[in-house]
């Protein structure tokens, strides 16, 4: 593994908190499947992932320019993560915020336009650019080998969390969306969780210095 275990499994966490934050892909996916059933959410699901190695690939190439060029990078983008990250627990508990299974309408779309508006929805998604650039690179280290090794191993673990647990959210989409709405209580339970481990995260960031 060209990444230390412990550094992993920390990416691991924060690729986990932040796929569980809502945002464009997780509120489009779940609109999606209750709008037009689990088999388009699955569809869409896979345009999404489609996106997210769009991601990777031009991070992958362009982190390893900047770590290369600025080999003191890091530290700036250190900084630039941890701000995201607070900036993401401020949304999470704002009283206009996003909810975790905030749905919009969609009329029906055939499978082609189910991919494309998948692949469309994260390719444009300002929070996975922002992951990628800001939070993803902070767990790259020159000193563990290739750069551009380590980018497609946090890609590809990244990728994997997030297709894992969106897929398990659109499976039980319908029944977590009427248990969330009959309990209220339990959606400001969930802000205020999300907002605190974000918080947590952009501490840990923010104070973290390389071995």
């Amino acid at each position: 593994m060209p990444i230390p275990l412990q550094d992993w499994f920390l990416f691991a966490g924060a690729a986990l908190v932040l796929v569980l934050t809502p945002g464009p892909n997780m509120m489009y996916l779940v609109s999606r499947c209750l709008c037009q059933g689990r088999k388009a959410a699955r569809l869409s699901l896979v345009g999404v992932a489609a996106g997210f190695i769009f991601h990777l690939m031009i991070a992958a190439a362009g982190l390893t320019v900047v770590f290369l060029a600025v080999p003191y990078a890091y530290e700036t983008l250190k900084f630039s993560g941890a701000v995201y990250l607070l900036w993401l627990a401020f949304q999470a508990v704002r009283p206009s915020g996003a909810a975790l299974f905030t749905t919009r309408e969609l009329s029906p779309d055939s499978p082609g336009k189910l991919f494309l508006m998948g692949l469309l929805t994260n390719v444009l998604n300002p929070k996975t650019a922002v992951f990628y650039i800001s939070i993803f690179s902070q767990f790259l280290d020159p000193r563990h080998g290739s750069i551009f090794t380590q980018s497609l191993w946090l890609g590809g673990t990244q990728i994997l969390i997030s297709f894992t647990v969106n897929f398990v959210i659109i499976e039980f989409a319908g029944f977590l969306a009427r248990w969330f709405d009959e309990r209220p209580v339990w959606l400001r339970v969930q802000r205020w969780f999300m907002a605190s481990v974000l918080t947590g995260l952009a501490a840990k960031m923010a104070l973290s210095e390389r071995h």
